[in-house]
């Protein structure tokens, strides 16, 4: 095939969801015929005990959910032995297309240390080829690199660590910031990739004064069609450019250049924007206060569902129910191959347990025999039906039976005495008074 185009993608989070696979069907069109020799790169998480486990996961989602096979480039150590090492090397130099995604950016950093990985994914965004990286994997890309792990979960002062610098020679002095929306806190800022505004302004201090932050919102990606100079913002979130704690924010559907990208971290507008450049006005601001917690993708469609479940279920309707139960377990289907670990999917399958029950009470109360419900007022009736025939008050009687009669309860009189059942019902067993 002729030269291949120069891709650079990252992604700011839900790498392995729905949200993301039209992104990375758009990428692998570009890349000539299929099925495209693309390879996941799994560093990242190779310290984690369920490394084997996450790479099932990312490749059942790029086969069942993008439609296209990929290999696995397993590199999971610096003390890897020879022929896994050169396997995993070979299979990136023949990829045209290399991923790599979640877990910790300073081990990928030492374990990439002093290898040829850097070289060869350089190599792809220098003579033609497409690497996507995201989460953790994006974060090293640029000149510097946030070690999440040690600031956010050990507690360690906030310090940037070397990164790869892949983006230096593509006219791009920055640090990546991924998950750049994030709000799992809660009741804390977490925003930036878990550090939250005051570690991000203590590290943004100690950046060389012409570096500046590109920051990469959840279920976001920034493709950069490197021969073209342009990028797009793609997917459900904005893409933000922040200097000295300004920033400038540029929405889903935004078609920018390298150099808009660029003169916004200068503060001034970019005389080369890309025709048709921005889906909605690019903005310049300090950085928003702490935003209310918002839900991710999976998070917000299973509160719509149980949303539809428990109208359902006021409304006794129970096949809209049941279609609300479905449609959960449709959408926990199409996300069971995240290798995000947070406790979304966990949170989702235990709803759907939990819809499932209320649905077997309702069926159990509606099984219910109808008759036993009004037997206590049934009963009462004929017991006054009795003492009107032993008295003789054959009026008052007849009245009873008339009554029963209209409201559906059919009386039979027999020498051993008197039977009932509903006659729009199964008939119940036969009930003797008297």
């Amino acid at each position: 095939m002729s030269k291949l185009p120069r891709i650079l993608t990252i992604m700011g989070s839900g790498e392995t969801t729905p949200t993301m696979a039209r992104v990375h069907r758009g990428i692998l069109d570009r890349l000539g015929e299929r099925p495209v020799p693309a390879v996941i790169l799994d560093t990242p998480y190779g310290f984690q005990e369920n490394a084997s486990e996450i790479t099932d996961r990312a490749v059942d989602y790029f086969r069942s959910a993008v439609g296209a096979p990929f290999s696995v480039a397993s590199f999971r150590s610096r003390d890897a032995d020879p022929l896994t090492r050169e396997t995993a090397l070979v299979r990136i130099r023949e990829a045209r297309l290399v991923f790599t995604g979640p877990g910790s950016p300073s081990y990928a950093l030492r374990v990439w240390s002093g290898s040829e990985i850097p070289r060869l994914l350089a190599s792809k965004l220098g003579s033609g080829g497409a690497v996507t990286m995201a989460s953790a994997a994006a974060l090293t890309l640029g000149r510097y690199t946030i070690p999440v792990y040690e600031i956010y979960k050990v507690g360690e002062a906030p310090r940037w660590l070397d990164g790869l610098d892949l983006l230096t020679p593509l006219g791009l002095p920055v640090a990546v910031v991924p998950h750049y929306d994030n709000a799992e806190g809660g009741s804390h800022d977490t925003r930036f990739c878990y550090l939250g505004e005051n570690r991000l302004r203590a590290l943004e201090a100690q950046l060389p004064s012409e570096v500046f932050i590109l920051g990469v919102d959840g279920h976001t990606a920034l493709v950069f069609d490197l021969d073209a100079g342009t990028a797009s913002v793609l997917g459900l979130g904005t893409v933000t450019v922040r200097k000295a704690g300004q920033s400038t924010v540029f929405p889903a559907g935004s078609e920018v250049t390298i150099d808009d990208l660029v003169a916004a971290a200068r503060g001034v507008a970019s005389a080369g924007t890309a025709e048709g450049a921005a889906a909605g006005p690019v903005s310049v601001a300090p950085p928003p206060a702490v935003k209310a917690p918002t839900l991710s993708p999976l998070r917000d469609e299973v509160a719509r569902l149980e949303a539809v479940f428990n109208a359902s279920l006021d409304e006794c309707d129970a096949p809209a129910a049941v279609r609300a139960i479905l449609a959960l377990e449709e959408t926990i289907q199409s996300w069971s191959h995240d290798t995000d670990q947070s406790d979304a999917l966990a949170t989702a399958r235990s709803a759907l347990r939990s819809a499932i029950v209320c649905l077997g009470e309702m069926a159990v109360r509606g099984a219910a025999d109808p008759a036993a419900a009004v037997r206590p007022f049934v009963d009462a009736l004929l017991e006054q039906r009795v003492r009107a025939r032993e008295s003789r008050d054959w009026a008052a009687a007849d009245v009873i039976r008339d009554r029963l009669l209209t409201a559906g309860i059919e009386l039979h009189d027999t020498p051993d005495g008197t039977t009932w059942e509903l006659r729009a019902a199964e008939p119940s067993p036969a009930t003797p008074v008297g």
